[in-house]
């Protein structure tokens, strides 16, 4: 070499898929985005449904108000998934489905639209072909999301027949995600994120085992198809340190208690979404620095590195992000792959005594809450557990940011801040649904079945519930039911006839709260015990989740410091009607109703929740909302005659309860 000769650079690393969570409105609309941004570079489809879609309600059902398209786009028949994979190849691309409940009726539709796609080749062709992911964990649905469908029983069951279809029929598909993201939003430590993830592959694993479906000689490919979708926080240190646990926990749990020997087939194999939960309403502009943190995190560790990888938006904290902040995210993950040296090295943390001992500990700490847990039977048997500690964990975080012990940039220290130009029109700085999609969704369902044969429908419907009578593997059924033009509703309501309906624990009544009260926590008890004796008893509030939106953590921690604060709390879960909430409300005689929304649909449900206490001879109960909501709608909340509102920059609890008083105080007419 001469002594100007520029040395060889290493040979790079492939980069991880790279996705944006994608889906709004209609499926037409969500394709068009799909499209624009696959042709900016992105590399694989992340779909996002709305909650009608996930729970497995059509958009003419009346669970489905004011949800249609929200969070989401409606795919509710073959038609609308057509629709939304429109010109692009299925079986060249690489689809990431976040559906739960209905997982297996979403599955045999994307199926059913590939071999449409591809006439010339046979069904059993096509699905060796087709790659993708289709979450699918419904243990975490019960523990944290909320958009479950069926009992577990029966939910387990679903999963496994899922499983053992696609290993044997479409072997390049990810049957299950192991999602461990949501458990984190729910308040999780690394350890528990961990733990309870692995319980539930665990129980997973089990399930297919005992279902008798795959052979022995064929296990280690079912667990070589599965996959985890993992949450990664901005303390990166800490969660590269929570990956390379999961990488030696995994290796292990599947080489000692299923004895598989191939080690790629015990690889351990994710896909990431950084925490949405850590984006701040006030200033904004930090949660980009967020993001890369958080991406970091889950990149910098070749030996623990994701699969693939999506970002949220800087403003998603704000509402629905426009495609531009979609373009920035993805543009964050193409500058580190693409501009920096990351994939140019090997693991750049091997041989740190830091980063071993932090994974010695998560790892230690991870298998004895495994083992807690599988001590009570398993993650379906603990799920109550595991819901009671994830709150309890959550409401520590909470009173630590409160206190100031954990700092969030903007929102608990350096408030200060000039005007940002990216906020200076609010409304403009976010995406709106469409708000003609729900009758859109209506017309498209109401359109599809006038054309359809509907004895067809019907015949392939009644073999579905013979067959979930049984013991017959149900992807069979449901793609005959897919391929005669049933509907989402239709599938979901066939399977809940047979399996019956299931509400989940709310994980409120054993949380443990604020051990100790400051002087602010005191005060606003003496300011409850005191209203509470001039109305002539203890302060009633009930805490409501109007609408399909299961995202329950807000809600939770609002119940468990209320009842700190010495209010008697009505708290009966997720997914409820604004009818049930008014019932609710009368029944228990309370001094107020606080609902919460997450969902985009608070212009829909508020209202159906004000006009119904109206009905009831209560409009003299005063109402406050939480959620997601822009500035222009809470000023049309109030004029509705919303009390107060509370957005994501309104972090102090207590300082909450405070207001709730005082909205009891003047709703009754005391000083």
């Amino acid at each position: 070499m001469t002594e100007n000769a520029t040395p060889a650079r290493p040979e790079k690393d492939r980069p991880w898929v790279m996705r944006t969570y994608a889906g709004h409105s209609t499926a037409t609309a969500s394709n068009q985005l799909y499209r624009t941004n696959l042709a900016k570079g992105q590399t694989g489809l992340s779909v996002a449904f709305d909650l009608p879609t996930q729970t497995g309600y059509d958009p003419d059902s009346a669970m489905a108000r004011g949800e249609v398209g929200k969070v989401g786009v409606p795919v509710m028949h073959l038609g609308e998934m057509r629709k939304l994979f429109d010109g692009i190849p299925l079986t060249e691309m690489n689809t990431s489905m976040t559906i739960n409940a209905v997982a297996m009726w979403m599955l045999a539709m994307y199926q059913v639209a590939a071999e449409e796609q591809n006439p010339d080749l046979s069904p059993e062709e096509v699905a060796a072909q087709l790659a993708g992911t289709t979450q699918n964990d419904i243990i975490k649905e019960y523990l944290s999301r909320g958009t479950y469908a069926f009992p577990p029983e029966a939910s387990m069951r679903l999963i496994a027949d899922m499983i053992a279809y696609t290993v044997h029929q479409i072997p390049k598909w990810n049957p299950i995600n192991i999602c461990s993201y949501h458990l984190q939003e729910a308040g999780a430590t690394p350890t528990q994120e961990l733990a309870y993830a692995l319980c539930t592959a665990i129980a997973v694993l089990d399930e297919v085992k005992s279902s008798g479906q795959v052979s022995e000689e064929d296990f280690g490919k079912v667990v070589g198809r599965i996959s985890f979708f993992v949450n990664a926080g901005v303390r990166f240190v800490e969660e590269t340190c929570k990956m390379r646990a999961f990488v030696e926990l995994w290796d292990e749990i599947t080489r000692e208690r299923y004895g598989v020997q191939d080690p790629k087939m015990r690889r351990f194999r994710y896909g990431v979404q950084v925490n949405s939960l850590g984006l701040t309403e006030a200033q904004p502009e930090n949660n980009v620095q967020r993001i890369v943190l958080e991406m970091l995190g889950v990149t910098l560790s070749k030996n623990a590195r994701a699969r693939a990888l999506q970002l949220p938006a800087w403003n998603e904290a704000l509402g629905l992000p426009r495609p531009w902040d979609q373009q920035w995210s993805l543009r964050l993950q193409q500058v580190l792959a693409f501009e920096s040296d990351l994939l140019e090295y090997d693991d750049i943390f091997d041989g740190s005594h830091v980063i071993e001992a932090k994974v010695a500990e998560l790892v230690a700490g991870a298998k004895a809450e495994i083992d807690r847990v599988q001590a009570m039977g398993g993650a379906i048997a603990a799920v109550e557990y595991m819901k009671g500690e994830l709150v309890s964990s959550h409401a520590a975080r909470r009173a630590r940011i409160e206190a100031g012990e954990e700092i969030i940039v903007g929102v608990n220290k350096f408030e200060t801040t000039e005007p940002s130009p990216l906020t200076s029109d609010l409304d403009g700085a976010i995406m709106v649904a469409d708000p003609e999609a729900e009758k859109t969704a209506r017309a498209s369902v109401e359109e599809w079945k006038a054309q359809r044969d509907p004895q067809a429908v019907e015949e392939a419907l009644r073999a579905l519930a013979e067959a979930a009578k049984g013991t017959d593997n149900l992807m069979h059924a449901t793609l005959a039911a897919a391929r005669a033009g049933a509907t989402t509703g239709e599938w979901a309501g066939t399977l809940r006839e047979v399996f019956g309906e299931f509400r989940a624990p709310t994980g409120v009544s054993g949380a443990v709260g604020v051990a100790e009260a400051g002087a602010e926590l005191a005060e606003v008890r003496e300011r409850v015990r005191v209203t509470g004796e001039e109305l002539g008893g203890r302060l009633r509030l009930l805490v409501g989740k109007p609408g399909l939106d299961g995202h329950s953590n807000g809600a939770e921690q609002v119940a468990v410091r209320a009842r700190d604060a010495g209010f008697e709390v009505i708290y009966q879960g997720i997914r409820l009607t604004p009818e049930q909430i008014v019932s609710a409300a009368v029944a228990e005689d309370v001094h107020c109703v606080g609902l919460s929304i997450l969902s985009g649909s608070h212009m829909e449900l508020v209202p159906a929740v004000l006009d119904g206490l109206r009905d009831a001879g209560l409009d003299d109960v005063p109402v406050i909302v939480g959620g997601i909501i822009p500035e222009s709608d809470a000023r049309r909340l109030a004029e509705l005659g919303v009390a107060a509102v509370y957005t994501p920059k309104d972090f102090g609890l207590t300082e909450i309860m405070g207001g709730i008083v005082e909205v009891i105080r003047r709703a009754n007419g005391l000083g």
